[in-house]
């Protein structure tokens, strides 16, 4: 390609199209394209590109533990969950509509596999998400300097339109959680949505947070317009963990 036409295409921040141009120049030579013909691919291509570079900087910015999708679950392993419910939450109603989900059940029930398709899903269809563990929320919270630019840190939270908060009720959180948490659930309240998770009942969640007024507060709100998936079953994990046990058994034995 003539740097005559590659030098302008970069000054535009063409990128996309300067990197199919050779190709779309050979197949419109070779297919007899017209002009109108010609310039609709050359764009479909620079769109296409742009669009997948959106998605991969949303979803390196939503800090997912792992990337999951709904078509990787197993939905064989627990037939409990309701599948067209899951694949209602990834069309993103919901986040339209600000309002929030609450998925409980015990650990290793699928939970944050779901939760992060989901989000993911978000991400696809233009949505901000930031995921954290309420471990990782409390800790942006007490890190040194949060007090002081305590803004900065809420903005993180504030901003997405999606907010995944994962794993509540792993073990007891340290003090002022429940202040954390109850700032962060009472400023996306109606403005944005949230999904939580959580192995514990939510009459246990006063104990976790160590402050029952707060969360009181925090159920009060985020309640209001969710939506609770209760998950039952047992883990799948532990379900992979006996299997693997099992062939090796099965091999010392032959």
């Amino acid at each position: 390609m003539k740097d005559s036409l590659l030098t302008p295409l970069k000054q535009l921040r063409l990128s996309g199209l300067a990197d199919c141009l050779e190709v779309r120049l050979q197949e419109a030579s070779g297919n007899q394209l017209s002009y109108e013909q010609f310039l609709e691919l050359i764009l479909q291509d620079e769109i296409i590109i742009r669009q997948e570079r959106q998605i991969n900087r949303r979803t390196k910015a939503a800090q997912f533990r792992e990337l999951k999708t709904l078509e990787d679950f197993d939905w064989q392993f627990n037939n409990t969950i309701n599948k067209k419910q899951m694949y209602d939450f990834a069309c993103g109603k919901f986040i339209r509509q600000a309002e929030d989900i609450l998925f409980l059940g015990p650990p290793g029930t699928g939970k944050s596999h779901l939760v992060q398709a989901v989000g993911y899903q978000a991400v696809k269809n233009g949505h901000t998400v930031r995921y954290r563990s309420i471990f990782d929320l409390v800790r942006d919270f007490r890190q040194d300097g949060a007090l002081e630019e305590i803004d900065k840190v809420l903005a993180k939270y504030l901003k997405p339109d999606l907010l995944i908060i994962d794993d509540m009720g792993m073990k007891q959180l340290p003090r002022h959680s429940g202040e954390y948490l109850f700032e962060v659930i009472m400023r996306r309240y109606e403005i944005r949505s949230t999904i939580m998770t959580s192995n514990r009942p939510l009459e246990d969640w006063g104990k976790l947070l160590g402050d029952v007024p707060s969360a009181t507060a925090i159920l009060d709100r985020f309640l209001h317009h969710a939506e609770i998936v209760q998950i039952t079953g047992k883990s799948y994990r532990l379900k992979n963990s006996a299997a693997k046990k099992t062939r090796k058994i099965q091999k010392i034995e032959l």
